[in-house]
């Protein structure tokens, strides 16, 4: 029997949420029925080393030089990806500036991508697959340069968080047979925005895999952080806005002064850094407030800390809640709009304020009440957070 083709088009490995869920969607598929391909805008990032060896990684094409500097397009005379950003960057200022957005907007980076895709050479020309998945922005390049008898893009954004041209990209979204939704919210915030697009929505849930997780838990990891004799609390994510460490420093201040015994340790990296690290001095927390860093396998840590917590202004999905769960820890998390959909408040994780000492009080809460926090440990161990039946929705679309 012919294998069944699909193609995933994405941009890197980088340490991530949606990356993770990359790798639990690749490590799903029945390889003996589906041939997987997969396009990496750039071939890089820790990550890159768990792509399962049944994928057939592609070659790259001129999307690589979406996120380089201006110069270095002029040092590889890549004069038309080149022309085609400075394009993008004066019409998104101008297009901006018509419709009144914030100056913490999506416009630049989506007009980079509609100005620069015809620049690009098509991916894997000779092939038409059964399906194409845009997993990742920019969804441009599938759109344009994959030959496919249906075509899917999965949304992972909370859309009430982001000003964006409404116009210019439903004229891309438009042109996909599906739209791939990893949360009610995440609908709810899409459809706010696009409710056109009602009928192209599908439920398919980040998967996560209790195997993955579990055996990769068991990692030799610093000695240090396992025999910390305080009560440790772990975040992971990239160091962004959305994320929030930066008001980490300022929250445990608030839990100290509470009297209790902690440190707070952040496993990632980005822009963020320089920050969170100023705001770690600015309120004397630099044994408290620990940065580790990347770490291309977190999940030693995460069964080594006492509690998970995302303190997030706004969320997708977030991959690590449903990793912690598996490892069956006490999960708090901020109340983002999404948060209902990450976890059952008070069975299995703890909604907690975003206000920086509404925040504290409810961790300190959490810490004091043991009874609560083996209460949430019971009821992880009793719930199944494996998902990898998600993979059937997709053999459904090939199928249809």
């Amino acid at each position: 029997m012919l294998k069944k083709k699909i193609i995933i088009v994405s941009h890197a490995m980088e340490i991530g949420g949606a990356e993770r869920a990359l790798l639990g969607l690749l490590n799903s598929f029945d390889y003996s029925k589906y041939q997987v391909d997969l396009f990496l805008m750039r071939q890089e990032g820790d990550l890159f080393k768990f792509i399962p060896k049944e994928v057939n990684l592609l070659p790259m094409n001129q999307a690589r030089y979406l996120a380089v500097p201006m110069k270095f397009l002029i040092a590889k005379h890549e004069i038309s990806m080149l022309y085609g950003r400075l394009k993008a960057k004066y019409l998104a200022k101008k297009r901006v500036k018509e419709l009144g957005l914030k100056k913490e907007n999506q416009v630049e980076l989506t007009y980079s991508h509609r100005y620069t895709w015809e620049y690009m050479d098509d991916i894997n020309p000779d092939v038409e697959y059964d399906l194409a998945i845009s997993f990742l922005t920019p969804h441009y390049i599938c759109l344009n340069h994959v030959k496919a008898k249906k075509k899917i893009a999965w949304i992972h954004t909370d859309y009430s968080t982001i000003d964006i041209d409404v116009e210019t990209e439903l004229g891309m979204w438009e042109r996909y047979d599906y739209i791939a939704s990893i949360s009610e919210n995440v609908t709810e915030t899409f459809l706010n925005k696009f409710p056109v697009l009602q009928d192209k929505i599908i439920r398919i849930d980040n998967i996560v895999t209790n195997s993955m997780v579990e055996e990769q838990a068991d990692e030799l990891i610093d000695i240090e952080f396992e025999k910390e004799n305080c009560i440790k609390l772990l975040s992971i994510g990239r160091f962004s806005y959305p994320k929030n460490f930066d008001n980490i420093p300022k929250i445990s201040k608030y839990i100290l002064e509470r009297g209790l015994n902690i440190k707070w340790y952040l496993v990632g990296f980005g822009g963020d850094e320089q920050l969170i690290q100023e705001n770690i001095e600015k309120y004397g927390m630099k044994d408290r407030v620990i940065i580790l860093g990347k770490k291309d396998n977190p999940y030693p840590y995460i069964k080594n800390c006492d509690i998970y917590v995302q303190p997030s202004r706004y969320e997708g999905k977030a991959v690590t809640v449903r990793e912690a769960q598996i490892l069956q820890k006490p999960v708090i998390i901020t109340d983002y709009a999404t948060a209902h959909s990450q976890i059952e408040d008070g069975y299995d994780g703890v909604i907690v304020p975003l206000d920086n000492k509404e925040c504290a009080k409810g961790i300190e809460r959490v810490i004091r009440d043991s009874d609560l926090q083996n209460k949430l440990i019971e009821n992880t161990k009793k719930t199944h957070y494996s998902n990898e039946s998600e993979v059937e929705k997709i053999y459904k679309l090939i199928g249809e």
